[in-house]
This record gives C-alpha cells, structure tokens and sequence, in this order.
C-alpha cells in the first residue's frame, strides 16, 4: 500500500486524475497525521477538518463527472494565519486577533479555492510575521521535524514545521526578509519569495507593505511552480500587483542549465561557516558540471542591507499596526507581545519630526542603491546564488533575548525584498543531520528560469526524498 503523505503534488495530482485515489482518501491521510503530530509540534492553530473533508468531497464528486480540474483539485495545503480566511479564525499568532473570523478571503486563498485545494488548516507563526525562529507566536513555539530542540526559522515557522512533517502538502507564506526562505532552508524545503507585486498582498495581514511577498513551500521545486501557476497575477484589489502577464511556470523546467550564467556573490561568502560554505559551493559545482557557467560578482552595498532593512520595516510596521485599537475588532494594544511593541517604538521613533531625514529618508536612498546592485549584476549573469542562513538551525532560546543576533540571521536574506526581485530557496545538503538551503535570485519576473535551475539541481542531488524522523 503506497503512503500517500509521501507524494508530491505532481504525483498525488496524477493519480486522482487516473482515479487510482480519491481527494477524500488523500485528505484523511493528511488530517490524520496532522491530528497525531501537531501536539509535538504546534506547527498548527487551528486544523480545519470538517471543511477540509468537504472539500475533498467536493473534488471527488467533479473527478467523478469527468470535469476538467486544475493540478492542485484535492492537494491538503496548510495556509499561513495571517491569510484572511472567510468564516475561519485568523490570528496572524497574535492575541490581539485571537478570536478574529474574517468575512471575506484573501486574493491568494480564492484564487487556490478556485483551484480546489483542500485546506488542512491555518499554520502558526512569529506574531504578526514579527521573526525568524517562531519563537514570537503568541500560541507558542513551533518544533523543527528534524530537531525538536531547533527552531524551524521564521516567520512562516509553521507552515515549514507541518510540511516538512508531511501534514500538508504544501503550505502558503509571506516573505518580507527571509521568512519563506529561512523555515525552507531550516526544514529541507523549496520556498519561493516571488517578485514584489508578482502575487497579490490583498488579504493578507500586513507587516511591512513596501517589503512583502506572498509566497508558498513546497517539497520540490516542480510543485512551487504548479502553485505560482494559481496565486500569480494583476488582482484589482492591489494596486502593486503587476499586470505582467502569468506564463506557465512549469513549462521547460526541465530545459537544464547548460549556457545560463550563475553569479557568486563574494560578499554573501566572506566570513560564511566554512561548512556551509562547502555545501552550498558542492551546489554551485553540480549545476556546474551541467553545463552553467559560474562568474564571480559584486553587490558593493550588501553590507548597509541589514541596517537599512531594520529602519524601513519597523517605520511600516508602526504604520501597518495602528489600526489594532480594539476598538473595532480585536483585543486592546495591551495584548500586543515584546517583540511587536519592540518594532512599533523604533519604527514610531524613527518617523518621528526630527528624526525622519536622518533614518527614514536616508535608509530610502541606500535601498535604491541595494536595487541598482542586483540591476548592474544582471546585466553580467542570468541569476545569483547565495546561502539563505549563516547558521544551522539555532536551539530554541539561543537568539532570543537578543534581538540584534536575531536580525543578523536575515543578513543574507533582506536584500532581495529590498530589491523586489524575485528568490528560489532550494535543499543544497545536511550538516550532522540539519538542513542547509540555498538561494538562487533572478531579475524581475524570472520566476520561470529560477524554477529551471532549482528543478535542475533537485533532479541531481533528490534531497527532497530526505524527510526528518518523528
């Protein structure tokens, strides 16, 4: 009897087309093993059974009539809990929301429901995405499969934990420094930060508007382009969405690598842990050995990403949360944890008279810098790669209680959000048994070619088939 929690979307899609399986039988395998596993890990807040069941139900009756159904029809998704969700609890993990029901859904959640994906449930997170461990979740901490002792990375924490503990089969994120890409590479995941504007932000709780990404994990790359495929697109509701047209992301993924150009940005590798280094240089050697190209770049302002990013994103988050007065929904300001006070209090003071030109202003200007980089490099190379993290996953409590180590673990990662371009992060190895990821970064709207150079390494190393023991 096959295990149907270890199938991918591609496969698992396959055969309920062939009817060989039915999207209830699929969903029941799911919401078992999210029943069983999620006290161990809270990689859930809420699990959604009866609508999941339904659902499903529902999906099998249009398999039945021999209708015409997207690849997703009957794949269990978990959806980030900052995702409004109409008629389901949505918490963005914060107590300030914590018995909020939206009346509506957000643009990415229609557009999956018109896909007729199962939904297992609402996944846990840093509070307001406010992290990178998932240790800021107002509903506790989320365990990382591969060591429940390590954090999972944020601030999609959750969605990382239940996926790569096969409780879904995909899970939705955001992305506004690193919090797709950093619980990818933490849980031996593929997580996609789409170009800025690529998917629509309507509907989602808001962190930073000027930095967020909507964004999904998958288990390989073929089943991240299948879910861009549905969410991407010009949506009314969001006036920063782009009216770039959506291709099929899953067309010529298998064209390989042979004649792209892949920068290596010396920057991202200077000081790097030595072993990591080596994984994600053995990564770069493969898609070498398959023909690419590999070219030593320079993104000269990499070093002012940290600091710029930590002045625009609490700025737009004091903004964003001012709108949480208790007085028209949700709890008072008092509910509101340490570390979203935290970002409220700078961003507050660094918009404030006096101080704006000298913070706010300026950290502007080294963004338009930290774009014209990535620009003046893709004119010389097709992509870049670089490590997502600087460390293995980090045991609970080893960064806590001190935000600024905190931060740093996005220093790898911010620049691309600042930059609105677009970040694959791919499994690149393991180091004593934690998983280490890597990034591969294109110009605007290359979504397509990441997919092809993810797919291509992926095809090589299989690491996807590695899942943890829990």
């Amino acid at each position: 009897m096959i295990d149907l929690t270890q199938l991918t979307i591609k496969e698992a899609g396959e055969q309920l087309k062939a009817k060989q399986v039915k999207a209830t039988e699929l969903t029941e395998a799911y919401l078992d093993r999210a029943q069983k596993f999620n006290k161990k890990l809270n990689a859930f807040i809420t699990i959604t059974e009866d609508i999941a069941k339904e659902q499903a139900r529902k999906v099998d009756e249009l398999i039945a009539d021999n209708q015409q159904l997207s690849p997703l029809a009957g794949i269990p998704i978990g959806l980030k809990d900052n995702y409004l969700t109409n008629g389901i609890k949505t918490t963005a993990a914060s107590k300030v929301l914590e018995d909020y029901i939206p009346v509506y859904d957000a643009t990415a959640v229609t557009r999956l429901k018109d896909a007729n994906v199962v939904f297992v449930g609402k996944t846990n997170h840093d509070a307001w995405a406010h992290g990178g461990s998932g240790e800021n979740s107002d509903f506790g901490n989320t365990l990382n499969p591969y060591d429940v002792t390590r954090v999972p990375g944020g601030s999609s924490s959750g969605s990382a934990a239940a996926l790569a503990a096969d409780m879904c089969m995909a899970a939705t994120g955001t992305d506004t420094g690193g919090s797709i890409r950093l619980p990818a590479s933490f849980c031996n995941l593929v997580g996609l930060k789409p170009t800025y504007g690529r998917v629509s932000r309507y509907g989602i709780v808001a962190m930073a508007s000027s930095l967020d990404s909507i964004g999904h994990l998958t288990k390989t790359v073929y089943d991240s382009a299948l879910i861009l495929n549905a969410t991407a697109g010009h949506d009314e509701m969001d006036s920063t969405t782009s009216t770039e047209a959506v291709i099929d992301y899953t067309q010529d993924i298998e064209r390989g690598v042979r004649g792209i150009k892949i920068g290596i940005p010396k920057e991202y590798f200077e000081g790097l842990d030595a072993k990591i280094k080596k994984v994600i240089m053995d990564a770069v050697k493969k898609l070498e050995s398959l023909g690419a190209e590999i070219v030593d770049v320079s993104l000269p302002h990499t070093e002012y990403g940290v600091a710029t990013y930590y002045i625009i994103q609490p700025s737009e988050v004091s903004s964003n949360l001012a709108r949480y007065d208790g007085i028209r929904y949700g709890s008072g300001r008092e509910a509101f944890g340490s570390e979203a006070k935290r970002r409220i209090i700078l961003g507050t003071f660094t918009l404030s008279s006096g101080y704006y030109d000298a913070y706010y202003l300026k950290a502007m200007k080294v963004r338009r810098l930290i774009r014209e980089d990535f620009t003046k490099t893709f004119e010389k190379v097709d992509c870049i790669i670089a490590p997502v993290s600087p460390t293995l996953p980090f045991k609970f409590g080893e960064k806590a209680n001190d935000p600024l180590q905190m931060y740093l673990a996005d220093i790898y990662t911010v620049n691309m959000n600042l930059a609105g371009v677009p970040s694959l992060a791919i499994p690149a190895g393991f180091i004593d048994g934690l998983p280490v990821g890597m990034q591969i970064i294109g110009p605007d709207f290359t979504e397509k070619q990441l997919y092809q150079i993810g797919f291509a390494h992926e095809q090589e190393a299989q690491l996807y088939k590695e899942r943890p023991k829990i």
